[in-house]
């Protein structure tokens, strides 16, 4: 298993390093880890999704992150806390404000003003396909309730041309 880690880690870093080359916007996103139960309306992460949030900052500190957005819950916020702690950089909090599509594009177009930069998004089951979809991407398919180990890596081109990596973490 932690070779496999290891082995997903180099992967994302050279994916990373040839993005930045070829001077690629990249634009990382992935939901927020584990969640408790309670209170149902804004959760705090379990042991489990801190653990997660760690293993986040630990496989991108190299990434070359420039900016991190999120939406303002608990869950998302702490979830991107440990990599900006590390790298001193501000988390962007967006809310989602006229349903999740105008969402998606709102957003979406503030990530496309990152140019040649890399971009941390952390978001929700739900907003991460629309959000996808915004950037240019194919729609991927829906995350369960259970899954918090999805990453996905959307680069856009000068030219608005867009390619979409699945990962796991």
């Amino acid at each position: 298993m932690r070779v496999r880690r290891a082995v997903a880690a180099a992967a994302l870093l050279l994916f990373m390093t040839a993005s930045a080359a070829a001077a690629q916007t990249t634009v990382i996103l992935v939901r927020h880890a584990e969640k408790e139960a309670e209170p149902a309306n804004d959760p705090p992460l379990t042991s489990a999704g801190k653990a997660r949030a760690e293993r986040l900052a630990e496989y991108l500190r190299d990434a070359g992150v420039d900016a991190i957005y999120s939406t303002p819950y608990v869950r998302t916020i702490d979830t991107a806390r440990p990599l900006a702690e590390r790298l001193k950089i501000e988390i962007t909090r967006t809310p989602v404000q006229g349903g999740i599509t105008t969402f998606s594009q709102n957003i979406a177009a503030k990530l496309r003003e990152h140019r040649n930069q890399t971009v941390l998004v952390v978001g929700h089951s739900n907003t991460l396909g629309p959000l996808i979809e915004s950037l240019g991407t194919a729609g991927i398919p829906p995350i369960a309730d259970d899954e918090y180990d999805n990453l996905f890596i959307v680069t856009i081109d000068a030219d608005g041309s867009t390619n979409l990596v699945r990962a796991k973490f």
